[in-house]
């Protein structure tokens, strides 16, 4: 790696309004820029200590989406939001399921659920499963049927060897009646006698339970027949054929502040693997090592590039761009519970790193970091985050734990800008408590977030320097069935296109009065269609209007409606929109 390049410029002015904020459990003092805080859900009962806020047991941890809900992860189960009115969240569902860390997909009526403590059981029950070999013991992927979203039901729990502690949907377009689950376990290996075939051996024995992932295949009609189908090794060298082939010790003694490596950058696990399967690819961010994968064959993934940073401490996350021509991936130096965003730590340290995807092979741009300092109450450090479908620009949103969450525009890969940002101060003024945004998501139009110790946030986008609101009005007209963080979809630019319909009357004529606005970023042509007449503007510029008054040519009009209907250019993709507004009644006698 050569030297350090360009991190982000702040969208704060020259006194960050970040630094100093006040302290609080949920009194903490905040700064917000470029967003809207619409609204703060608390912990529900059940999912918190109310004596100790940062209590292992209780921690937020990762979400997920699906339809008008928003499923949010935690280390004793999981809560479901109705997000249906967007930035007001219903709490609609809690399920008490302990077992860490709770991270949760979704597809379809089917929820995932990665789960690494020896305290979980296969019955979800609280008393916890004592001794060395416990077989009430659960450590895996739950799988919970959702169909009924007041009653979730498991409806199959498939065990790992080192538990999941995060997990990965691939779907290929070949096997449309299956879904994959790739298992990043990062915990140790468990006994033999506890789950046959687990071997905590070294990696000259080809049965090791290290240097590999699990893949689960879950059959769609029938997921209570899912099973692990494969172990892949994607750490194997080419050459040598030696299944540890990537980095097996730390590029230093120390890493380069000084202090112990924290985690080890030493690859025998993946911790997050993000998969892209409209491109046929995966990132894996895979402790010492950040990898890029071919996913063509769900069932036996292979790398194509590896890469690594002495400056890294332990590669946590990957996000591809929409073009998949970058990845980002994180590097959780402190393992997420240590202060990283101190004066004293560099750029490249906790950061994320940004590679551009250049012949299948990724190649290094720049880092960038959260820019203001954070105090050493605040565990902080790059962390899980998403894109906004902003048209022709590549921007994400992103948690910070206790550094918040920032916003901010990769497009051009070597110089990257915050653009965006929320924080909060620390929820103690004495001491570090782990806290702040486990993950932040741009979802349908909002941003949500699920704090560690607060709760679950929603956010939207409003207009600045760096963002216009046209931009937000496009990107808010992008509409996803689901999103999970790592089963990354394409996302199809859309037309943001407002129409209203009005009788009025002129004389004794009824009129319906259509009106169309383009809110969007690009011309578009838009037709207005009624029992009256049909009219078609072929280029209504972005923030203008068509127009058009219908003659009904009788007195009397009953309430119905009309058909305003928009296509455009956006990205290079075709997209349409297309409005039916109501009317009432008129009398014009």
């Amino acid at each position: 790696m050569a030297g350090l390049l360009p991190t982000a410029t702040s969208a704060a002015a020259d006194v960050d309004p970040r630094v100093g904020l006040g302290a609080g459990w949920l009194d903490a003092q905040s700064a917000i820029s470029g967003l809207e805080q619409t609204a703060h859900r608390d912990r529900p009962e059940g999912f918190f200590n109310p004596t100790n806020p940062g209590s292992g047991s209780f921690l937020n941890s990762d979400l997920a989406f699906s339809g008008n809900y928003a499923f949010s992860g935690n280390y004793n189960g999981f809560n479901i939001y109705d997000i249906s009115t967007g930035g007001n969240p219903v709490l609609k569902t809690s399920v008490v399921c302990p077992g860490g860390q709770g991270d949760l997909s979704v597809y379809g009526n089917l929820l995932f659920m990665s789960v690494e403590e020896t305290r979980g059981r296969i019955d979800c029950g609280t008393q916890g499963a004592s001794g060395t070999v416990n077989l009430e013991r659960f450590r895996g992927v739950r799988v919970f049927d959702i169909s009924d979203i007041d009653h979730p039901v498991q409806v199959a729990a498939v065990q790992t060897c080192r538990g999941s502690h995060t997990h990965s949907l691939v779907t290929s377009e070949n096997e449309p009646e299956n879904v994959y689950v790739y298992v990043s376990g990062t915990a140790g290996v468990r006994s033999g006698q506890e789950l046959a075939g687990c071997a905590n051996t070294a990696a000259t024995d080809p049965a090791t339970s290290l240097w590999r992932i699990d893949v689960i295949r879950v059959p769609l009609a029938a997921p209570q027949n899912a099973a692990v189908v494969s172990n892949p090794r994607l750490f194997t060298d080419p050459v040598s054929g030696a299944i540890n082939g990537l980095q097996n010790t730390p590029p230093t003694p120390q890493h380069p502040s000084g202090t112990n490596w924290s985690p080890q950058p030493v690859t025998n696990q993946c911790h997050d693997i993000t998969a892209y399967p409209e491109i046929g690819l995966a990132a894996g961010a895979c402790a010492g090592n950040g990898i890029l994968i071919d996913i063509s064959d769900p069932t036996n993934p292979t790398r194509i590039d590896a890469v690594s940073d002495p400056n890294y401490a332990y590669w946590h996350s990957a996000t591809f761009n929409n073009d998949g021509t970058k990845v980002i991936f994180t590097d959780e130096w402190g393992g997420g519970s240590g202060a990283r965003c101190r004066t004293t730590d560099l750029p490249s340290w906790g950061a994320n790193s940004i590679y551009d995807i250049v012949g299948g092979k990724l190649v290094f741009r720049s880092y960038y970091k959260l820019a203001p300092p954070q105090t050493t109450q605040e565990n902080c450090v790059a962390h899980n985050g998403s894109l906004i479908p902003i048209p022709g620009r590549d921007v994400m949103v992103q948690a910070w734990y206790q550094g918040g969450l920032s916003v901010f525009d990769f497009t051009d890969s070597a110089n990257p800008r915050e653009i965006a940002f929320f924080d909060r101060g620390p929820v103690s003024a004495t001491s570090l408590v782990t806290g702040g945004f486990w993950s932040a998501y741009w979802y349908n139009g909002h941003i949500y977030g699920n704090e560690i110790v607060r709760g679950f946030d929603a956010f939207k986008l409003t207009p600045s320097q760096w963002l216009s609101q046209a931009e937000i009005n496009a990107a808010t007209a992008v509409k996803l069935d689901r999103f999970n963080a790592q089963h990354q979809p394409k996302l199809t630019p859309g037309l943001s296109l407002a129409a209203t319909a009005q009788a009025r009357c002129v004389g004794t004529s009824a009129h319906l009065a259509v009106t169309a606005v383009n809110n969007g970023t690009v011309p578009a042509s838009v037709t207005l269609t009624t029992p009256y007449g049909v009219k078609t503007f072929a280029a209504v510029a972005p923030g203008k209007q068509a127009y058009q008054s219908f003659n009904t040519r009788t007195g009397q009009l009953a309430a119905g409606s009309v058909n305003v209907t928009g296509t455009a250019t956006v990205g290079g993709q075709q997209v349409a929109a297309s409005h039916d507004p109501a009317f009432t009644a008129v009398s014009c006698a």
